[in-house]
Order: C-alpha cells, then structure tokens, then sequence
C-alpha cells in the first residue's frame, strides 16, 4: 500500500472523528483569519479616510472627538463655531477649500448634516473621485430640499420626490419631530465613505429649524478644511491651538484616527489571544482524536507490520492523517472566514459608513493554513510513537 491510500483509507474508516476534527479546525483557522484581517482593514480603511480633506475645525475640545464627529459622522459635536470662524479661515491663504457643516438633527436614526452645495461641486473624497448625485439633482440652498445618501436611501427606501419630517437631536424619539417638511430631489451615488451614511441638507436648514436656539442661528458645527500644501497644516494647527482656547485645529487626519486604533490596540490583541488559543485547541483535538483511535488500529498496524510495512511508514502516516484532517478543515475554513467577514463588514458599514474588502487577499490567507497544518501535524507526533510502539506478535492474534 501507497503512504497516501493509507491515510485516505483511515479517514473514511473514522469518518464521524475526522469530520468533527476537521470542524473545529475550520471554525479555529476561520476565526483567526477574521480577526486578523478585520483588525488591519479596519485601521488602514479608517485612517485613509478623510471625506477629501485635510484637517477639520471645530471649537475647543478632543481632536478624535471632532474628526469622528465631522469626517465619520459619529460621536456628538464638541461644540459650536460662529459662521465669522468659517469665513476666516476659508479666506486664509494656506487654505484651498472650507466646507461648513452643521449638526443635531436626525431622520429615523440616521444623521442630518447641513452644508454648503459646493460639496457636490467641488470635494474629491478620492483622487479624481467626486460626490456626485446619481439621481435626481442637488439640493437649493435655502430651501427645504435633501440629498439622501445611498446607504440611507437603500435602508429605508428612499427615492426622489419623497418627503419627510426631521426630528430633533442626534438619536431618534418619535416625540422630537420638527414640523418642516423637506423633499428629497437627489440620490447620492454609492462612494464607499462615511457620506454614503448622511441625509445632506442646505446649511440653513439645520441652522434656522424650529426648536433650535434662535441665538445659534448662525452657529456651525465644524469646518473641513483642504490645504494648498501638506505643509500649511503646521501653521493653522500653530495658530488655532496654541494661541487661546476657543478652537480646535485637528491635523492630520490620519494621525489623529490612529491615535483611536492605538488605544483599543489591547482589545485586538485579546482578540488574537483567544483565536489562538481556539487553534490550540482544535489542534489538540487532532492529537486526542487519532490518539484515541490507536487501540482499535493496533489490529490494522500489526497486519500493515506483518505485509511488510516498516515502521516509519506507519509514523509517516498518522502524522500524515493528522496533516490532512487539518487541510480539510482548513478548506472548510475560507467559507467560515467568508461568513464572519461578510457579517463583520455588514455591521461595520451600516455603523459607520466604512466599507471592508472581505476577498482581498493578504498574508495571513496562506500562513494560516500552514500554521494549522503544521501544528496538526506536530500534534500527531504522540500518537505515531503509540502507533510505532504497536507489538505485533500481540495483536496479530485471533480474537476470541
């Protein structure tokens, strides 16, 4: 007998052992490749996504804070700006671009954000990338009108023509209904960012609201500022953060949403700590479950022995099984992995706007699988010395 119809014929032999083997070895190595992968998308998708700018003003508070709240859409804003502290700004000369925002409303839970129409005409979230309304048109500014961003519109089925009553701060109570009523005129294109998330409206909308402070009527929540030259952020950053403390100048972007993946670095490594430790485990259970098995096969190795097997051969093939129930299990574990990364990015999007690629492909796809394998097939180094062991003479004879 060949080394490989050997072992093929000792998996179909412990076909309900190999199968449950084989399942959480799949469910380990799936596990681990997930973590893996959604902790280095997560952090090279959040901290390359800026919405098309460089640096964010906003009144005196955390950095993280505002650039969650004004490039991610999340978190509360820190405070308010007056629309002279846009205007200043917009006329520096280091500054290429100033886009006012304004928060504090919302449409069944998702985020109402007030801006100028200039975000449709002249923001690149991406090299060569725009904004574009897909459907419909873009909002007027000063009137009633919105643009539904695609996520929005696909999860409540929103088109072009509809209209809908805003309600009061930034997490839905159907008591905090405002009266105005606002028609949607345009569908934002799908663009894979956080503004896919957002419901735009003109910035005076959310200023001039009713049940708003009249007081704030000029108030704005932050300004996303692109800068001539990488350079220019040094300047405003020494300008805005070091003289009072009246503004925040959050610069760079991507520095400042590392900072976030930093502080919760401990969280992934737990993560990875206990996928291991379920690797550990599934391989422990290889060796358990051929090493249980070696009893019944000392019959079957004392007659291999007797055709005239050497007894490496017989080592060779339970390391073998133990090999190949982990590449089974391993095959079994890219759909395992498919089904937690489809899962983990459904929610990342839908939370946050952040878009992952659960298929593309990276170095832990191949490593894994060799990993697994290869610890599988050290496990099986104990039961091939039982199997090695096996007396011939004893087991050669009959059964009474």
């Amino acid at each position: 007998m060949t080394l490989p119809l050997i072992v093929w014929k000792s998996l179909r032999q412990h076909i309900l052992s190999t199968t449950v083997t084989a399942l959480s070895i799949a469910l380990a190595g799936g596990l681990l490749m997930s973590v893996w992968v959604v902790k280095e998308q997560s952090r090279q998708a959040f901290t390359q996504q800026n919405a098309g700018f460089d640096a964010v003003l906003g009144a005196r508070g955390s950095k993280l804070q505002l650039v969650l709240n004004a490039i991610f859409h999340l978190e509360a804003s820190p405070g308010n700006l007056k629309w002279d502290d846009y205007v200043s700004i917009r006329k520096n000369r280091a500054v290429s671009l100033a886009l006012p925002i304004a928060v504090g409303d919302n449409y069944l839970g998702f985020r109402l954000v007030g801006t100028l129409t200039n975000l449709f005409t002249e923001v690149e979230y991406a090299p060569e990338k725009k904004y574009e309304v897909q459907v419909g048109r873009s909002f007027d500014d000063g009137y009633a009108e919105a643009v539904v961003g695609s996520f929005v519109a696909q999860q409540l089925g929103m088109k072009v023509g509809d209209k809908f009553h805003p309600y009061h701060g930034l997490i839905f109570d159907e008591k905090a209904q405002h009266s105005e009523t606002y028609v949607v005129t345009g569908i934002l294109k799908p663009s894979n960012t956080p503004a896919d998330r957002v419901i735009w409206i003109p910035i005076a909308g959310i200023q001039n609201m009713k049940g708003h402070d009249p007081k704030s009527a000029n108030d704005i929540s932050a300004v996303l500022v692109k800068l001539r030259t990488p350079i220019a952020g040094q300047g405003l950053s020494l300008l805005y953060n070091k003289q009072g403390n009246k503004f925040t100048f959050a610069w760079p972007i991507a520095t400042i949403v590392a900072e976030l993946f930093n502080k919760i670095a401990w969280f992934d490594q737990v993560l990875a700590l206990v996928a291991w430790l379920v690797a550990i485990v599934a391989t422990a259970s290889v060796l358990a479950s051929i090493y249980n098995s070696m009893n019944e096969r000392r019959r079957d190795i004392a007659i291999l022995r007797a055709l005239g097997a050497r007894r490496r051969l017989i080592i060779a093939s339970v390391i073998m099984e133990s090999a190949a129930i982990a590449a089974l299990g391993m095959v079994a574990a890219f759909f395992i992995y498919g089904g937690i990364m489809d899962g983990a990015a459904t929610v990342i999007r839908s939370q946050t706007g952040v878009v992952l690629e659960p298929w593309a492909f990276n170095d832990v796809m191949w490593w894994v699988p060799l990993a697994m394998i290869g610890l599988s097939a050290l496990a099986g180094i104990i039961p091939a010395i039982k199997a090695y062991r096996t007396n011939v003479a004893e087991n050669l004879l009959p059964v009474s």
